[in-house]
């Protein structure tokens, strides 16, 4: 098999899985109980806790627990502008943003919020002469994500505050490090708010955070036993320490391990340049581990299961747009062709240089196959 869909989810680690179940065992007491196995738990929490908040470089009070990303985003835009309507009711997001955040806004949208969208160089990154024009005085909320789950751009994104502090000094910034972190060095302290998952980092589905500048009120999205609890519930102690585990494995050896995915994005990259109806839409400005390609004449969903006979697996852009035409490759190249013939390939360091050579070999048999049937 050769996956190369690490995008949109990531195989759980062995080590991390061995420390859920260890977990799972021996610490299933509730953290909030009074008892003994309640504060043996607690203390393990706490332990975790810690761990997250050293590896990121940030307070153990300055972020929460989430399901994942997409609760994240929903609690750090909603949250915000729950809080903050009475300084406004503007909010301004990228056009390349995952389709969570959309959905969010277009609900925001129906409370009587304005969404202003920020348009992007055909390079994929912040047009920031529309950035300045969109960021008014009553813009409570930016949100930008710090790299795009479809085609890799990554956002300057400590230019991008000090644009929008310059035109707002009141105004939030909020980014999606989903892509990012794990992958490149990134630092949270660039943003207000940062939403980050766990099954995008080789630990388990169902756990995420959200972090949150401490100065920052937001309104809690449900609501639990304590008041003013910003997640309420008990705590999935098994997840948050698989969650701190794999943040620690991801973030260790980072440089290295970026190098060794930019070795076989060059590789891919230089051989499918050789093919003159192939178009190559990750730019400079893309981390190596995303490549979005467009095939131009054959639809990605007849390609993609193609290859799985082969075993190799890819995906077209999103695994929430389940196929639908790339908006971020659409919002670069204003080509609808192009953005609806995309191809994603995810890289990781766990690939094997084999199985980029199996890649390549699946691809050429299978695209020379379907290319001359368009003929």
């Amino acid at each position: 098999m050769v996956y190369l869909d690490y995008s949109a989810t990531t195989p759980v680690l062995p080590e991390v899985l061995d420390s859920y179940n260890k977990v799972t065992e021996e610490y299933f007491g509730n953290p909030n109980s009074l008892h003994s196995l309640g504060v043996k738990s607690q203390e393990l929490l706490n332990s975790a806790t810690k761990q997250i908040a050293d590896l990121l470089s940030i307070k153990e009070t300055e972020f929460v627990y989430t399901s994942g990303s997409t609760e994240a985003n929903n609690l750090a835009l909603i949250g915000t502008a729950l809080t903050y309507s009475r300084y406004g009711k503007r909010i301004a997001v990228s056009k390349m943003e995952h389709p969570s955040i959309y959905g969010i806004c277009r609900y925001l949208e129906k409370l009587g919020f304005s969404i202003d969208y920020i348009d992007v160089t055909e390079e994929g990154v912040i047009d920031f002469e529309d950035l300045k024009r969109k960021v008014h005085k009553d813009t409570i909320l930016v949100s930008v994500c710090a790299v795009n789950s479809e085609t890799g751009v990554r956002q300057p994104l400590k230019t991008v505050r000090q644009v929008i502090r310059k035109n707002n000094e009141n105004c939030i910034f909020h980014s999606d490090m989903t892509q990012a972190i794990g992958k490149v060095n990134v630092n949270v302290y660039d943003v207000d708010l940062a939403s980050i998952s766990g099954h995008k980092i080789y630990g388990p589905k169902g756990i995420g955070i959200l972090y949150k500048t401490r100065n920052l009120v937001l309104t809690p999205l449900l609501y639990g036993a304590k008041e003013g609890e910003l997640v309420p519930g008990t705590p999935p102690l098994p997840l948050i320490v698989s969650f701190a585990k794999a943040l620690r494995l991801a973030l260790k050896d980072l440089t290295k391990k970026e190098e060794t995915v930019r070795k076989y994005n060059e590789k891919i990259v230089a051989h499918l340049s050789s093919y003159p109806d192939i178009k190559i839409n990750s730019s400079k400005y893309c981390i190596p581990h995303i490549l979005n390609i467009s095939l131009m004449d054959i639809k990605p969903e007849t390609f993609i299961h193609a290859l799985e006979k082969d075993e190799v697996y890819v995906s077209s852009n999103t695994a929430c747009s389940k196929g639908a035409p790339s908006q971020a490759v659409m919002n670069m190249y204003k080509d609808s062709k192009r953005a609806e013939t995309t191809i994603r390939i995810s890289i990781s360091h766990m690939t094997m240089p084999s199985e980029i050579t199996e890649f390549i070999e699946s691809f050429d048999k299978h695209y020379n196959e379907l290319h001359n049937l368009t003929k």
